[in-house]
């Protein structure tokens, strides 16, 4: 195992020895899930199924991955719906040769469409009573939000790689000094912005929908910010629809926690973060051979040319008023 392979070790038998270290005894049976930085798996067991994560190895240190668990268990223990890990003898994190793994229960779900009014204020509850309970205490191994990790290392990294084609280069860097100069103005503009734990990485990908309404899968990119992060990925369409969308999840979300409309004013921005740090996110994992797989389109020079236009229309974008709340 390396540093750019680090799941080059994980095989089935491996996989299936550390499920029953924890005293799972297992049918056999594996079917990978959709992950990218961890490796995630469904594992037949004698009474149906159980969801294990490995973690990326060197990624996150034991008191991080414990707080993300601690805060799964404080949600469910005030009756939220995620999915906390397991605990075998009174552990959530458990290691099996050089990986560290947490054991699921296997929930079913559908994804969320959140075409009606009700589904999205719906989903503003969830997020709401999610947010009263971040707020109650503070994280103190989990990253921040912040412009220097998502925005400016994003950028330093691929300027100093060989991912971007040459003809692109000085366009890339005049486009994202721009951008990361008008970003550090409105988060300036945005004063005393209540950080607090929030997902960090609330799309529709990470949460499954029953008749029972949604639930998490997924707190592996939990961290602190603005409770805005969690709610603009659920919002697209024009800007008349996305005003819609916006007013609906902040109606169901104000039966929980009081949201600070201030907050507004920062989703292109960190809409535009996430674009950065997207990009750079794939080129820093691409010798993990997954990600060549999931992203094959990256390494093309068209690729690169749609990014830096992106770019320059999200500049724009940056400029514009607020969605009203």
């Amino acid at each position: 195992m390396s540093d750019e392979t680090p799941y080059v070790d994980l095989s089935p038998d491996l996989i299936l020895a550390a499920i029953e270290s924890v005293g799972i005894a297992t049918s056999g049976s594996i079917l990978a899930l959709n992950s990218y930085e961890n490796r995630v798996y469904q594992i037949g067991t004698d009474d149906g199924f159980v969801v294990a994560k490995f973690y990326r190895p060197g990624r996150w240190s034991d008191e991080a991955i414990l707080e993300e668990h601690a805060f799964s268990h404080e949600l469910a223990e005030h009756e939220i719906p995620v999915i906390p890990p397991l605990a075998f003898a009174g552990h959530t994190l458990n290691a099996q040769g050089a990986y560290r793994f947490a054991v699921f229960e296997r929930r079913g779900g559908r994804w969320p469409e959140l075409a009606t009014s009700d589904e999205r204020q719906w989903m503003g509850r969830f997020l709401g009573r999610i947010h009263a309970v971040g707020a109650a205490q503070r994280f103190d191994h989990r990253p921040e939000l912040a412009i220097e990790r998502l925005g400016e290392s994003s950028v330093e990294g691929l300027l100093a790689s060989d991912w971007i084609p040459a003809h692109l280069i000085s366009a890339y860097e005049a486009i994202t000094a721009d951008l990361l100069t008008v970003i550090r103005q409105r988060f300036d503009e945005v004063v005393s912005i209540e950080a607090i734990r929030i997902h960090g990485d609330c799309h529709r990908g990470n949460v499954l929908w029953t008749d029972d309404g949604p639930h998490f899968v997924d707190l592996d990119d939990c961290m602190s910010g603005p409770a805005v992060q969690d709610l603009w990925l659920f919002l697209s369409g024009s800007r008349e629809e996305m005003a819609q969308q916006l007013a609906d999840l902040l109606e169901g979300y104000s039966q929980f926690k009081t949201f600070d409309a201030r907050e507004l004013h920062l989703i292109e921005s960190l809409r535009t973060l996430r674009m950065l740090h997207y990009s750079a996110w794939i080129a820093r994992r691409w010798p993990d051979p997954a990600f060549p797989r999931a992203f094959p389109w990256f390494d093309e020079n068209k690729y690169w040319e749609e990014h830096v236009l992106a770019l320059r229309e999200q500049r724009a974008l940056l400029d514009e008023p607020a969605l009203p709340d």
